[in-house]
């Protein structure tokens, strides 16, 4: 008699199709090296619309000054 973790292994073992067809046989191409590139190619510039929410929210602040604990609750 098979116990349910073994059941469990046999199903899933039926179900899924494995992740390498052939025995033996590796990817062909490593996608680290590719994936270092373009974390190196990113840029860390801020994008308009997070000025324009800034600008917003400064000037929500300077009208409504009683806002001020508001937003600092919500944060």
């Amino acid at each position: 008699m098979t116990t349910p973790d073994e059941r469990m292994e046999q199903l899933l073992k039926q179900s899924l199709r494995p992740t390498i067809t052939h025995p033996g046989t590796t990817p062909q191409r490593d996608l680290w090296p590719a994936m270092l590139h373009r974390l190196d190619q990113t840029s860390n510039r801020i994008p308009w619309f997070d000025w324009a929410l800034l600008a917003a929210v400064v000037m929500w602040l300077a009208i409504f000054p009683r806002a001020i604990p508001v937003l600092l609750y919500h944060l």
